[in-house]
């Protein structure tokens, strides 16, 4: 792209600006950056939620574990719509256990002082974990209803029928 400078501009001199600067680099492989957004928030569901037992690199199979070591720039071969049916069970476990431990943190939360989710995590602020987990699975290739039945039969377990009729 062509950057157009005021007049006022052209003789100034010092560092080139940010702007240039960025038109400058490579572009990157968008696919690849949302397969590193996907592990980043495998990652932050498994320490948020204390999940004990969860391998993460085992919710991809080795197309995907070998992207994650690439340059963001470079064109990957990412998992095609293919998928191991191991992997893909394995997937649904963690999906699975995220709402789980959503459920039930929300839950003893709210029995022990009666406070609303924003309240006991307040730096999360909207974030809905049995709603995550759905949008994940829509990158991990599993069923969001199944999830999302799945969020309703634990709230009911949990005595949380009101929430689990929305």
């Amino acid at each position: 792209p062509v950057l157009d400078t005021e007049d006022a501009w052209v003789s100034v001199e010092g560092p080139v600006s940010i702007v240039e600067l960025a038109l400058e680099q490579k572009r990157i492989h968008y696919p690849l950056v949302e397969h590193q957004f996907v592990l980043c928030t495998v990652l932050y569901a498994v320490m948020r939620l204390s999940l004990k037992g969860v391998k993460p690199l085992s919710l991809f199979d080795s197309k995907g574990k070998n992207a994650f070591f690439k340059d963001l720039t470079s064109i990957q071969l990412l998992p095609s719509g293919d998928m191991d049916s191991n992997v893909l069970s394995i997937r649904q476990q963690f999906l699975l256990k995220v709402v789980s431990a959503a459920v039930q943190t929300l839950c003893s939360s709210q029995k022990d002082k009666e406070v609303s989710e924003e309240e006991y995590f307040p730096f999360e602020k909207g974030k809905n974990w049995p709603n995550l987990a759905a949008d994940l699975a829509q990158y991990l290739q599993i069923s969001e209803d199944l999830v999302r039945r799945h969020y309703v039969c634990e709230l009911y377990s949990y005595g949380m029928d009101h929430l689990g009729e929305e």
